[in-house]
């Protein structure tokens, strides 16, 4: 029986799948033109392990300290959509499941999101690379779901839009879906599968 689904964030709960190629290096250059594609993802990926804070993460990438909490608050409230089907489909898995969040992320972005967008009262539990120090594809964040959730594989559905991600979480006996709206993978034949 499913006892949890475990939604991946980006390109799932909100519709940008490459949060930092199509949101955070477009933003960060339109300010600062000079900070390169690859500078932006080094640092991100060092700040979605948590190796560095969101504030440090916006100090390396040129800004001044007396800007960085107002460009990330206009990065956070103003990049992001949430997935219109994403809030009626959590609200109907309401009493019927456990509703959890994966995801690579920085933690602090990633809880300002909740928060921003009023998802707290529909998450039971959020995992965050940026919190636990590695990032899907590796089995151990999995693991730490799991464990989190006090769930076995197979009572757990994962829906994410990488593939990689996907095989991952099948590998170990997770339920996964491959979310793909443009080839038929939504939140309706996912309900289909459900108790």
């Amino acid at each position: 029986m499913i006892k949890q689904i475990i939604f991946d964030v980006m390109g799932v709960v909100f519709t940008e799948g490459d949060d930092v190629g199509g949101l955070l290096v477009p933003y960060i250059q339109s300010i600062k033109p000079g900070v390169t594609a690859e500078k932006i993802n080094e640092l991100y990926l060092a700040a979605s392990l948590g190796k560095i804070s969101s504030h440090e993460f916006w100090a390396r990438a040129g800004f001044e300290q007396n800007a960085i909490a107002e460009t990330e608050r206009i990065y956070l409230e103003t990049s992001f959509a949430l997935d219109a089907e994403f809030v009626p489909f959590a609200m109907a898995l309401k009493g019927r499941c456990g509703i959890a969040l994966l995801s690579n992320d920085v933690s602090e972005w990633s809880a300002y999101l909740r928060k921003f967008f009023q998802l707290e009262h529909l998450i039971g539990r959020a995992f965050i690379s940026g919190d636990l120090g590695f990032r899907k594809p590796d089995p151990r964040i999995f693991f730490a779901a799991l464990e989190g959730l006090r769930a076995e594989p197979h009572e757990c559905i994962f829906i994410d839009d990488r593939t990689a991600n996907v095989e991952a979480a099948s590998k170990l006996g997770i339920y996964s879906c491959l979310y793909d709206k443009t080839r038929g993978c939504n939140f309706e034949q996912i309900e289909k599968k459900l108790p």
